[in-house]
């Protein structure tokens, strides 16, 4: 069976390690013990693009990802999908196309909810994530309204995925906050919660969630597995705005 080579661009560590086991994962599963397309993670420290995420300068973030993505394809990849929701925030902005097409991460979170008959979806992520653009208007394109937990609940989100979940602590403490969250967001009207921060699935299983989830990683794992194996069609989509806007 031929296969096309996946190229995951990483911007956390441990949200890029979850993508690549899912991915390995969704092989197993349908090809066999041991088998799945050939993957290559490329992965710039985060140190670097976080004082550009600080100061609202995106530019350059996008400048770091775009080299990680020349290295992928310098390493053979086909194609490309980014693992982290808010690096689409610098994906989006204009500039030379990336040096491989890719999966855009918001469209395929968007694409499931919608498929999944969703009407109010509430987003987890990052503060930078939950205050920008990125799903409301993916999820605005299909009908779908978004919701963001309030501003002392969005604080809390944020404060344990940058202190706990990127340097992978994983606490009940914290499973139990974020399950009091996500139960607010119920309260709302939410009929499903988009984990939209690639730890949060590390931290909050279907099982805990008092919503159904959107994980986001394991949802571009999938999708990715389809394009390595000729299920889904190709990815055109070269950074700058993604098809939501276009």
């Amino acid at each position: 069976m031929a296969t096309l080579h996946f190229g995951i661009l990483g911007h956390s560590a441990e949200g890029a390690a979850l993508c690549f086991r899912a991915f390995c994962g969704e092989g197993f599963r349908a090809l066999g013990p041991h088998r799945h397309p050939d993957v290559t993670l490329d992965l710039i420290p985060l140190a670097r693009s976080m004082p550009y995420w600080d100061a609202g300068d995106h530019a350059p973030i996008r400048d770091t990802l775009a080299e990680s993505v020349r290295r992928l394809a310098g390493a053979g990849a086909d194609f490309f999908a980014c693992p982290d929701n808010t690096a689409h925030m610098a994906l989006d902005l204009p500039g030379e196309d990336l040096a491989l097409p890719g999966l855009h991460l918001a469209e395929v979170v968007a694409d499931r909810a919608a498929r999944d008959g969703r009407t109010r979806v509430g987003v987890l992520g990052t503060r930078y994530t939950m205050d920008g653009p990125l799903y409301p208007r993916a999820l605005a394109a299909r009908g779908i309204a978004a919701e963001v937990p309030e501003a002392g609940d969005r604080a809390v989100v944020d404060e344990i995925i940058f202190t706990e979940l990127l340097e992978g602590v994983f606490s009940d403490s914290s499973r139990r906050r974020y399950a009091e969250v996500i139960g607010r967001l119920a309260e709302r009207g939410c009929d499903a919660v988009a984990l939209v921060c690639t730890e949060i699935p590390l931290l909050v299983t279907p099982e805990v969630s008092p919503l159904p989830t959107l994980d986001s990683t394991r949802l571009l794992a999938r999708a990715a597995f389809e394009v390595a194996t000729g299920l889904r069609p190709m990815p055109v989509w070269r950074g700058g705005p993604g098809p939501s806007r276009s």
